[in-house]
């Protein structure tokens, strides 16, 4: 059986980028709209009121249209969203990619013919969470960017939806979806379309309390950009649906240079002949379009040493080589060995990766050779400062090759060569002749002769002639006014039909197939008659692609009898009586805390498995009732966390991620399962979700961290707050990350079974530009999460939640000491019972803080201020 072949996805973040991805021949292209709820909300986007002739153009060129709603949705929101996905639906969108469950339940009401597609943003990372999304009607997943090919091969024996495959571009460093950084720090969130792009600023390495000098590495979590080329084949057996171009924030000539990149290598690959020497071609291409560098991203598995550059956060392009001299105005450059890209050297304990290939499909970094400048590109010399905005580089205005390397003439405008000196890295950056070619792609209008269109023709003599087309799953027929008569000579042979009846030219439709099974031969028909059939079904064909496939979208509102509908499944719980204080710990001095102040439960976060068995049994001798939180992702392979979770037969389990949630409810019938706690992290941010996620089966859900206090007062207005716990002192989990500092930094090991465990020795933070520390703690699956240095305390909002019907508050440890979490636990008790305020149960929890409390992520936002205009 033939390969199928993937969908090439392009990114559109503005009129001029969807035209260039059309012309380029992508597939399908992605796309937000202005009215927000789409994961780039920098980029220019699409109005909804334009949405039908935005639509409509995409399907003229034969490429499928996926509108992102790729957000999370906040309670008042809901009308909102209900609207757009009315007017999407209306519009003939092909599919939405979705992040929030919400917005697939409302879909469903509204429309149950459109294609909903889970975003990376969902995080969807085993065959238990696709089960999920498929319970929500989803028919495709985007797979997170942290799976290898072998996963996703694994995921794809696993189950019958759709896998599509972020194949290029940028690289959060993150688990999308699980990125609460700009939230944090800057009251944006990530998923709300607001990143901060933390992960490409600067940071210090403190190891063990003391810090350590990186010389220029500053960008320990600015992650190279993807260019998964070499995963293609393997990708392509595997039978993968689509293949993903990040870039959204991108121009038009990155969005055609990785389209076509990609379509002729893909081609090459389904021809049996991979063009290997297009191949770099066309990387050289896109690294000058945009590149902080390429590498496999993890489509080869986790590479600590190869994944982040260190150096810089932001476009370098094509590398070059060094300068060897300066003289005026000119600058003789000889190559180099691409910039090094391995470990730091940092520490005493650094065993070396094993010699020899790596068992990858994907062995080495694609990036492309150096190629030859020619004048009018620009350059950039690089001293080690990418912070500094006015950089020395300008265009070339004349190249002379000197042995192995150039000699570069500049002008005016031109770099500052008096900051340029010999050993400085030289990056290719920009080629106008790019600019132009998409330019030249872009004047020649709208792309043609996209769509395939097949004609079956019958008739006999004394008939008129009956036409059928097909097209995209349209179908259009039409007669001739006149009868066919017996012809002189020849008459409708195929040549005569194909030149006349099938000429589409300066249409979207090119024939591809003629039926000719149905008509008597030796006839004839006037060609004014043919060619009026033709364009009668060219009006009718284009204007069915142009609409999309047909679909039922209701007028009337679904909001409020979903809502209804949804709680009604909800299983009836009681509400406690008292405020509770759930505390959960990571070491086992915490747990001592905990059962020193009496509480009657506790939630465990453990690092290794061998500790949490110790510390379930020591919680369980001292009376408590025991909850094992789950890991924050599971990838295919990784079930067994779950099972081991089992084996320890905990009371309860703080499930974080779809997987696990799904792993816990799928019991046999009359087989006892433990009670269920959804954490922050499966993101419920409003009442559609929230009753959706308890009526399968969840015990109670912990509100979302995206959420401030008035968000958290509308959800729990519309939802049993009872059943929800409210993060009430906490440090946040800023980024969760495949990649692992400690072994990129303190080892030269490529993945856990080469870095020797430097996590088990060292705690490392991440000191940020204003001074403060941010720990980093692996977790069982050796992944890291980042937590930040101040801790957030809704302590004010305690007699408003209570007020509102809630009662559990949890009390998060990171590292806190065992005499840190008493005092913590004591002052929240306290407050809990009445006996304290919350401003002074905060300054007492406060008290061993070394960066101090703040409010957070629960604040209280004052309105906007009304527009000036």
């Amino acid at each position: 059986m033939p390969a199928r072949r993937p969908e090439i996805l392009a990114p559109a973040g503005d009129i001029e980028s969807l035209q260039a991805a059309l012309a380029s021949g992508a597939d399908a292209v992605y796309f937000g709209l202005d009215e927000g709820f789409n994961a780039r909300a920098r980029a220019e986007n699409f109005s909804l009121e334009r949405l039908p002739e935005t639509v409509a153009l995409i399907h003229r060129a034969g490429a499928r249209a996926y509108l992102t709603l790729n957000t999370l949705v906040f309670e008042p929101e809901l009308p909102i969203v209900e609207h757009l996905v009315r007017g999407a639906a209306s519009a003939g969108i092909d599919a939405l990619i979705i992040q929030d469950p919400a917005v697939a339940l409302l879909a469903r009401a509204l429309c149950p013919q459109l294609e909903l597609h889970a975003s990376t943003q969902m995080t969807i990372s085993s065959a238990e969470g696709v089960r999920f999304a498929q319970g929500l009607g989803i028919c495709r997943v985007v797979v997170p960017r942290e799976l290898s090919v072998a996963e996703i091969r694994r995921l794809a024996g696993q189950t019958d939806v759709e896998l599509e495959v972020f194949i290029h571009g940028a690289l959060c460093m993150s688990w999308s979806g699980q990125c609460l950084t700009s939230e944090a720090w800057g009251g944006r969130s990530a998923n709300r379309g607001q990143c901060a792009q933390s992960c490409r600023l600067p940071y210090d390495l403190v190891v063990d309390g003391e810090t350590r000098e990186l010389g220029e590495v500053k960008y320990l979590l600015s992650p190279k950009d993807l260019a998964g080329v070499r995963a293609v084949p393997e990708l392509v057996e595997i039978g993968v649906h689509g293949l993903k171009i990040e870039g959204r924030l991108k121009g038009p000539a990155y969005v055609s240079s990785t389209v076509q990149g990609y379509q002729r290598w893909v081609e090459s690959i389904l021809a049996g002949a991979p063009d290997e020497a297009r191949l770099k071609r066309d990387l050289a291409d896109m690294s000058l379009a945009y590149s902080r560098g390429f590498s496999n991203g993890f489509l080869a598995g986790s590479d600590h040493q190869t994944l982040v550059e260190g150096r810089f956060p932001k476009h370098r392009g094509l590398y070059l080589g060094r300068v060897r001299s300066i003289s005026g105005k000119e600058v003789w450059i000889v190559p180099d060995e691409r910039p090094w890209t391995g470990a730091l050297g940092l520490g005493e304990e650094r065993p070396e990766a094993p010699a020899g290939k790596v068992a990858s499909p994907l062995e080495g970094e694609p990036a492309p050779e150096a190629i030859d400048p020619r004048p009018g590109m620009g350059v950039v010399f690089d001293a080690g400062h990418p912070e500094d905005k006015n950089e020395p580089g300008g265009p070339i205005f004349r190249v002379e090759r000197q042995g192995d390397g150039w000699v570069l003439g500049f002008g005016h405008p031109g770099p500052d060569l008096g900051r340029v000196a010999a050993g400085q890295r030289v990056w290719l950056n920009s080629d106008p002749s790019m600019v132009r070619r998409v330019e030249g792609l872009l004047a020649q209008g709208e792309p043609e002769g996209r769509i395939p269109l097949e004609l079956k023709v019958s008739g006999s003599e004394g008939a008129v002639l009956r036409v059928q087309a097909s097209a995209w799953g349209h179908e259009s027929s039409a007669s001739s006014q006149g009868t066919l008569t017996p012809a002189r000579a020849g008459g409708l042979d195929e040549a005569l039909l194909r030149d006349k009846l099938g000429a589409f030219g300066g249409t979207t439709f090119r024939l591809a197939g003629l039926d000719m099974s149905g008509l008597t031969p030796g006839l004839h028909l006037p060609v004014s008659e043919l060619k009026a059939l033709r364009r009668q079904l060219v009006t009718e064909l284009t204007t069915a692609v142009e609409r999309g496939y047909r679909r039922t979208v209701i007028e009337t509102p679904v909001l409020e009898s979903t809502r209804v509908s949804l709680s009604e499944r909800v299983p009836a719980a009681p509400a406690e009586e008292s405020a509770r204080l759930i505390p959960l710990c990571r070491n086992d001095a915490q747990l001592e805390a905990v059962i020193a102040a009496g509480l009657p439960e506790v939630e465990l976060d453990w690092m290794e498995l061998v500790g949490l068995q110790r510390a379930v049994e020591r919680a369980k001798a001292a009376g408590l009732r025991v909850t094992i939180a789950t890991v924050r992702v599971q990838k295919p392979g990784e079930e067994g966390y779950d099972q081991r979770i089992d084996r320890l037969r905990p009371d309860a389990v703080l499930v974080r991620h779809w997987g696990a949630m799904m792993h816990f409810l799928e019991r046999p019938a009359g087989q006892p399962r433990p009670v269920l706690h959804g954490d922050f992290s499966l993101n419920v941010t409003n009442s559609l979700t929230a009753a959706y996620l308890l009526g399968l089966g969840l015990d109670t859900l912990t509100c979302s961290h995206d959420l401030d206090a008035t968000q958290v007062s509308a959800l729990l207005a519309n939802a049993p707050a009872h059943r929800f716990t409210v993060a009430l002192h906490h440090h946040i989990a800023t980024f969760h990350t495949e990649h692992c500092v400690y072994s990129h930094t303190l080892s030269n090991g490529r993945d856990f079974r080469t870095c020797g465990r430097p996590c088990e020795k060292h705690q490392i933070s991440l000191r940020d530009r204003l001074g403060l520390d941010h720990p980093v703690i692996v977790d069982v699956g050796c992944r890291n999460t980042v937590f930040n240095a101040q801790a957030q305390s809704a302590a004010s909002l305690v007699p408003r939640l209570l007020e509102s019907g809630v009662r559990r508050f949890r009390v998060e440890f990171v590292r806190e000491s065992q005499e840190e979490a008493a005092r913590v636990l004591a002052a929240y008790q306290e407050l809990l019972a009445g006996r304290l305020t919350p401003a002074e149960a905060t300054r007492r929890a406060a008290v061993h803080e070394q960066f101090g409390v703040t409010r957070g992520t629960m604040k209280v936002l004052s309105p906007p201020a009304p527009s000036a205009r």
